[in-house]
């Protein structure tokens, strides 16, 4: 294991204040890295402290040459083989020491440097275990080609109703507490593209913990996501989402696994 800790920053933490941990997942990254990493680090507001971390899969391009730039921002630097994105996942949250965690992969970015900051201030005004928000997929051109709004929480059912009609909160605008973490586990690694909607499952519909719905884009994902890739793909996370309900113990409805791919359809319709 390679960990590389940076210069003291001269951080203090502020009374109060929230600490967000980011985590950055990277793999012969270099080409999108950079993007991914400012978008962090340009983030601004005095309702949030910031941890960042990434996790390299022992790239053999240039990955951390490309985040050299800005290494005496970034708190901790991982750079180890591992076993696939789930595995630098898990390895985040356990470095991760912030009140919530978000996971931000090398090929996206957040949609504004003040993501975090009202990340913060919703999560304090409404004291959620958890928060999500709304999504954009981007092309080579950095042009809008399907736009992932996500459904808020009406009633205290909607949250069991949601998954059961094949709904789930994009991951990547996903902060959890890393209580719920330590209390509930973390990513499932026999889960090669579905563990985290698993690990929503688990946390939102299982544990039933509370979250909140911030109806803002909030993250730019380039398109390309291995789940979604083809049909063949596709038919491979179907079989995993009824894993993850297995795995849980839980029973979906006849229709929730039909319906989940189904509901992304609409997304091609919202290109804002």
């Amino acid at each position: 294991m390679r960990v590389q800790e940076p210069v003291d920053q001269g951080l203090i933490r502020s009374e109060g204040v929230m600490k967000i941990s980011i985590v950055t997942i990277a793999f012969n990254a270099e080409a999108t890295i950079a993007d991914a990493v400012q978008s962090v680090l340009n983030q601004s507001g005095d309702a949030f402290e910031l941890e960042y971390i990434i996790i390299d899969g022992a790239s053999t391009d240039g990955t951390l040459a490309a985040i050299e730039p800005y290494r005496q921002r970034i708190t901790t630097v991982i750079s180890e083989p591992d076993q696939g994105l789930y595995d630098g996942m898990n390895k985040g949250v356990a470095a991760a020491t912030g009140d919530f965690i978000g996971i931000l992969n090398a090929d996206d970015i957040y949609a504004h440097d003040q993501v975090l900051q009202r990340v913060a201030q919703t999560l304090t005004s409404s004291a959620a275990d958890s928060l999500y928000g709304d999504l954009v997929y981007v092309n080579a051109a950095d042009e809008v080609v399907r736009h992932w709004q996500s459904d808020g929480f009406r009633d205290g059912k909607f949250q069991r109703t949601g998954f059961l009609n094949g709904w789930m909160p994009p991951h990547p605008t996903f902060f959890l507490r890393k209580s719920a973490y330590d209390a509930h586990g973390a990513f499932n690694l026999q889960l090669k593209s579905a563990a985290d909607y698993e690990l929503m499952l688990r946390m939102l519909f299982k544990q039933k913990l509370s979250t909140a719905y911030l109806p803002e884009v909030l993250v730019r994902m380039r398109t390309g996501g291995v789940s979604n890739a083809n049909w063949t793909n596709r038919l491979k996370a179907n079989r995993e989402d009824r894993l993850a309900w297995k795995l849980n113990g839980l029973r979906p409805r006849p229709w929730t696994l039909l319906m989940k791919p189904l509901r992304k359809l609409a997304q091609w319709r919202k290109k804002k």
